[in-house]
């Protein structure tokens, strides 16, 4: 169960209002202990590493960082409607977009 943290910061080029302040968060997302979920695991760190895991948005006319374009399960049960399990497509989709 990675858990990852983003600070609160200032964002930079290429983010929506580059030099503003922008306010972290707590992410948690889910995957299979099992070796589809552990290849995607490293699929995932490499994403984050190349900063691909996490956007900036302005909510309210505050900036925030969330969730990227890759998707996450946020959730171990709900369906994915709730961004959760069960959902059988998920490691093939989410390794796809990888």
């Amino acid at each position: 169960q990675p858990l990852f943290k983003m600070s609160h910061s200032c964002s930079k080029v290429g983010h929506p209002h580059p030099g503003q302040p922008y306010k972290g968060g707590n992410f948690c997302a889910f995957l299979p202990d099992n070796h589809e979920g552990l290849k995607i695991a490293k699929l995932l760190k490499k994403a984050f590493e190349r900063g691909l895991t996490f956007q900036i948005k302005s909510y309210n006319g505050e900036e925030r960082v969330t969730w990227g374009l890759i998707p996450h399960k946020t959730s171990w049960d709900g369906g994915k409607a709730r961004n959760g399990y069960p959902d059988v497509q998920y490691l093939h989709e989410v390794g796809t977009v990888l």
